[in-house]
């Protein structure tokens, strides 16, 4: 899937010539010229870039960056101005933007720096990792470990209650009772086989326990795919 990318500017021209050349760089980029449609965008859709006019009409591209940070936008932010003078591009990267492209610029230079901007982001907010549930396994990149049903459910479950303990009782309920045998035992036997499995790599998380509150995911928790 290509990574998609935002271009926020009053002229249609520019955002068609600029869409047009970042498709053959591999990019999908979706057009905006309107400052509240763009913040609107930015912040409920995922991007793995925006690219920012100064001037949008009467509105301000900085002050729409501005926005952006302030309603927790963190995607890389890339302006473009005519404007050359020390005073703009300050006040572009101090409003939030990641870096500042002064007008005119050669289209290979804006590829350049917008992929320097995701590297640097990739490398802020690392992917988790992902289950799927198809083949029962657990990946991250290269890496990857393959599960029991048993273990890909007990993982699942704790994946599905991130930011809450399971008590031994409730795993137990939930995975064994219903086959009328064993005892609330065997949930701490299938942690220990899955954190076996998850210390041949680094996953970004592991399960820990808490003393008379259960079991729980710290770290990045992973993402459950139906694939």
């Amino acid at each position: 899937m290509n990574p998609r990318l935002l271009i926020i500017d009053d002229d249609p021209q520019i955002t068609s010539a600029l869409a047009r050349g970042l498709a053959l760089n591999g990019y999908d980029a979706q057009t905006e010229n309107r400052a509240d449609r763009a913040l609107h965008y930015l912040s409920t859709e995922e991007y793995a870039g925006a690219i920012v006019d100064v001037m949008l009409g009467a509105d301000s591209g900085i002050d729409l960056v501005r926005k952006a940070r302030a309603a927790g936008v963190k995607m890389p932010i890339v302006m473009l101005s005519a404007l050359s003078d020390v005073e703009h591009r300050a006040a572009g990267l101090e409003a939030g933007a990641d870096d500042y492209i002064v007008k005119p610029f050669h289209f290979d230079e804006l590829v350049a720096r917008l992929r320097v901007q995701e590297h640097r982001a990739l490398a802020q907010n690392p992917p988790p990792a992902h289950m799927s549930t198809k083949t029962k396994t657990l990946q991250l990149d290269e890496k990857s470990i393959a599960l029991t049903d048993r273990e890909f459910s007990l993982l699942a479950l704790l994946v599905q209650h991130p930011e809450t303990p399971l008590a031994r009782k409730t795993i137990f309920d939930a995975l064994w009772a219903v086959e009328g045998s064993g005892n609330e035992n065997v949930v701490d036997v299938y942690i220990g086989y899955l954190r076996k499995k998850l210390n041949q790599y680094d996953f970004r998380f592991e399960i820990k326990t808490l003393r008379n509150e259960g079991f729980c995911l710290n770290g990045q928790i992973p993402e459950l795919r139906d694939e």
